[in-house]
């Protein structure tokens, strides 16, 4: 038996051995998927079922790469994103490059479309997630009674006469392949819906970049597009639902479920939510990676349910984001982790597949074109119409009316999503779809360029003087004979008072504290028996830095108002902080650094944030000080060299950003006032703290860096201000600003007069003759008798101002202010060693800064007397233009000083 077995044996192992080598032939077709790729051959353009991330990858790099080229041209005109990338996915659809032979079928086969639009509907339920949390109930209820009138009747009229048009389009398209058999009644819902709904997210984007949100145009807008929106979505939820339901009594229980679903997450789960938030401090400190966890569940579960149940997935994300709390910005932050990935990558598929739905040769007849235009109309008209009437029965002007009607009529990307749950549910064909497509891109595209038409800045200040009294419809000024003033008269004596009594100043992270210690100087002394400095160049200084003589001159108190400007960004984050501006000012740690500032020092101070494009930085800052009627604008200059307000431990030349000089320089330019720019080098603590060294490595152990490193207490005892006086309007300001500042016990100055042999300052139509004389082909003796001759003009005006300031000194000011004359040939040259000197003799625990007046007439005159070599390239053309060439020659030879340079408004 033995035997016998053994020949069985041996043919089940030749058996087996033989299929093992034979199924791991070349051959067979149970080989595995080679992971060579391209190495063995393989084509990453061919779709596989398998492996589908590659032609993923080749789909949405192409989708985002021509969304950002296409979207640069555009937002030029102020258009925002959604119109880019439904453009390019025209272009990449049949309209366009559907048409180039095997483009569609290599680029975006028909088999590969499942797996892009399950990430676009994934993208989808968090933008709309985004979008529930943009809308602030809280606004809705506060403004609700201008909400139910203007959003109602601005729904009305656009939702009947979308039931009319849709009559005509049911009729005519009802049988277009794609579609399924519905009811006239739900596709006159639909059609309805589509016309009336308004797009919330691109019409807060609009109210922000053109400035309006703080308007009475722009909160009727959107108190109005808050209560629009969600009627709508409620509308387009009942739609979808009667479509879905296989009968009426299926829709209402369907709409049944949906309600008490709110409820349940409005009183059951949003308490527990805020248990969780103040438990875990996310409400007070942001959200912390698990509350962000379990926030994305919420939105993926509500869906999960709205979707099961019969509605769209998409108002499941919706109502988790209504529900979301502000309070703390915790919305905002919440925002902040989730927006850009939605943003970049998500939406951008999402309607670049609309695009490719979308195909304009289906518009191929008269019928259809007259429909297209017939959509058009009705959508805009009625939208414009309806808004129009119902601001108007709220009291305001006709012009203000038809702005809030042309914004009310932005479709944007709301309704691209509501024109694509209708094709996906077979609502829709591919034509009207397309006809639809076409209205949402004419509507939305005419939206900025109307609202900037109808309410211009200048009749947004028109009218707002007008409601106040002030002027009559004309333009007229209203106001009492006997207190009439002329407007000449009255210009002239703020140009000519002696004291500043409000102040804007600009405020920056980077900057505070040089701008805290320059403040400090106009608030009273703490103690008004304090001991008063003594200057460095008085006999009494030698025994004693202190004087008995009167130290503090009574005043009026000086009203410091702090504006923190942030940059208005493509992130929705941004455009929350603008819609909840006045909370966010409350957060924000460089306003309350600033208000807790004046509290400690018993300075009238005021603090608020603005976020603004940041092109209009320099506008903003100026509008600003002409509706506080500021007497002075402060500017610090950056320490980072950018317009960012961090600064960068390495930046190579704070003065060489284009951006930031050019800010300063068109702020110069149109400041309804004085103007001073602060250079900060140390002017708030002359003594630097060491950095830690750097680490070292030794033989018995790993060195680690010493992190108790203590700076010694460097306060300054006092302040030294320098002031250069040529002759200008500038310097007039300058030496009125020293004076004011003089009045704190604890600063000395030192005000010198430089006076040219034979010429003072002139006057810029002066300058101006005396550019083009020098701009001549001339010898270099020849220049210089053109320049004495152009600057022959007479100086007693302010050598009259120098002699009758130093004349009328206050006796409280003798012992710190001093006054000199000096005769020079060579200003420039001058000036500057005069500086050197004097900051070399000043007490060393003082904080020296130099004052002067820009004096722009006078650069050419201090170029030619700056000799070889002392124009340095330390400033950029703005920086120089807005600064001036002593400013740039005293920052290139004296690195450590800081300056304030004046600029008159006059």
């Amino acid at each position: 038996m033995a035997s016998s077995a053994l020949p069985t044996v041996t043919r089940v192992l030749t058996q087996v051995v033989t299929q093992t080598v034979a199924s791991a032939t070349p051959s067979s077709t149970q080989r595995a998927t080679p992971q060579g790729g391209i190495l063995e051959g393989s084509n990453p353009s061919i779709y596989d079922p398998k492996n589908p991330i590659f032609i993923f990858v080749i789909q949405a790099g192409i989708i985002l790469i021509f969304c950002r080229l296409l979207h640069y041209p555009l937002s030029k005109l102020r258009q925002p994103r959604v119109i880019a990338e439904v453009i390019v996915g025209v272009i990449l659809g049949p309209s366009a490059m559907g048409h180039i032979p095997g483009f569609t079928n290599a680029i975006f086969p028909a088999a590969s479309i499942p797996n892009l639009t399950l990430v676009a509907n994934v993208g989808l339920i968090l933008f709309l997630f985004l979008v529930g949390l943009e809308v602030d109930l809280r606004f809705l209820v506060s403004n609700w009674r201008v909400a139910i009138t203007v959003g109602a009747l601005g729904m009305a009229l656009p939702f009947g006469m979308g039931c009319a048009i849709a009559y005509g389009l049911y009729n005519q398209f009802r049988d277009d392949p794609g579609t399924v058999p519905i009811s006239f009644g739900v596709y006159m819902l639909f059609v309805a819906v589509a016309m009336a709904i308004t797009a919330f997210p691109v019409l807060c984007r609009i109210l922000t970049e053109l400035k309006l949100l703080q308007t009475p145009v722009g909160v009727i807008v959107l108190s109005a597009g808050v209560s629009n929106d969600i009627v709508g979505w409620i509308l387009l939820a009942l739609c979808v639902a009667l479509v879905n339901a296989g009968s009426g009594l299926t829709a209402l229980w369907v709409l049944l479920v949906c309600v008490g679903y709110i409820l349940f997450l409005a009183f059951v789960v949003r308490p527990g939510f805020m248990w969780i938030l103040q438990r875990s401090g996310s409400l007070q400190n942001g959200p912390t990676q698990s509350v962000v966890a379990l926030t994305l569940i919420m939105v993926l579960a509500s869906a999960f349910f709205t979707g099961v149940i019969g509605v769209h997935p998409i108002f499941g994300g919706f109502v988790i984001g209504l529900i979301c709390p502000h309070e703390g910005g915790f919305a905002i932050k919440i925002t902040e982790k989730v927006e850009d990935l939605v943003a970049v990558l998500f939406l951008p598929l999402y309607f670049a597949l609309s695009g490719l739905s979308t195909n304009l040769g289906l518009l191929n007849n008269g019928i259809t074109w007259a429909y297209v235009v017939g959509v058009v109309c009705v959508a805009f008209f009625a939208k414009v119409i309806g808004g129009t009437l119902a601001a108007k029965l709220n009291g305001l002007v006709w012009r203000e009316s038809f702005t809030i009607g042309a914004l009310m009529s932005c479709k944007g990307l709301v309704e691209l999503i509501v024109l694509n749950i209708g094709l996906q549910a077979k609502i829709l064909s591919t034509r009207t779809f397309t006809i639809f497509v076409v209205m949402a891109l004419i509507t939305t595209f005419a939206t900025t360029p109307l609202t900037t038409a109808l309410y211009p800045h200048w009749y947004q200040i028109k009218i707002e003087a007008w409601k106040r009294g002030e002027i009559d419809w004309e333009g007229n000024r209203l106001t009492d004979d006997d207190n009439s003033t002329d407007p000449d008269e009255t210009s002239m004596v703020k140009a000519e008072s002696t004291e500043i009594g409000k102040i804007l100043t600009y405020l920056r992270l980077d900057s505070m504290p040089g701008v805290l210690a320059l403040v400090s100087l106009f608030s009273k002394p703490i103690s008004t028996t304090a001991v008063s400095r003594v200057h460095h160049t008085k006999p009494e200084y030698q025994g004693s830095e202190e004087s008995d003589a009167p130290n503090f001159l009574p005043g009026r108190p000086v009203q410091i108002y702090g504006l923190h400007l942030m940059e208005l960004t493509d992130r929705a984050s941004s455009v929350m902080r603008v819609a909840e501006i006045d909370e966010f000012t409350l957060r924000d740690p460089v306003v309350n650094t600033f208000r807790m500032f004046g509290q400690l020092r018993d300075l009238p101070v005021s603090g608020q944030v603005m976020v603004v494009p940041e092109a209009s930085f320099a506008t903003t800052l100026v509008d600003e000080a002409s509706d506080v009627s500021a007497d002075m604008m402060l500017i610090p200059w950056t320490l980072s060299g950018t317009m960012s307000e961090y600064e960068i431990e390495d930046s190579t030349n704070r003065f060489a950003n284009g951006a930031f000089s050019h800010f300063v320089l068109s702020s110069l330019t149109r400041a309804p006032c004085n103007t001073a720019v602060f250079v900060d080098n140390g002017f708030s603590n002359k003594k630097k703290a060491k950095a830690s060294k750097a680490l070292s490595r030794t033989i018995s152990s790993i060195s680690t860096r010493d992190m108790h490193h203590f700076s010694t207490a460097t306060v300054n005892r006092g302040y030294h201000l320098y002031l250069p006086y040529i002759g200008s309007d500038d310097d007039k300001a300058a030496i009125r600003l020293v004076l004011q500042l003089a009045r704190d016990p604890s600063v000395t100055a030192t005000i010198v007069q430089f006076e040219l042999p034979e010429a003072t300052v002139v006057d810029l139509q002066d300058a101006q003759d005396r550019e083009q004389l020098s701009s001549a082909p001339t010898s270099t003796s020849t220049k210089s008798k053109v320049h004495t001759a152009a600057y022959k003009v007479s100086s007693d005006r302010y050598s009259g101002f120098f002699s009758a300031v130093r004349d009328s000194l206050p006796t409280a000011l003798a012992s710190r202010v001093i006054f000199e004359t000096i005769l020079s040939n060579s200003p420039y040259q001058t000036i500057i060693k005069k500086i050197k000197d004097d900051i070399e003799h000043s007490p060393k625990d003082s904080g020296d800064l130099i004052v002067l007046g820009r004096n722009s007439a006078m650069d050419t005159i201090l170029s030619a007397s700056s000799g070889d070599g002392a124009s340095s390239a330390l400033l950029e053309s703005d920086a120089k233009q807005g600064l001036g060439v002593l400013a740039e020659g005293i920052l290139g030879r004296i690195p450590k000083a800081s300056l304030l340079v004046v600029k008159s408004s006059r």
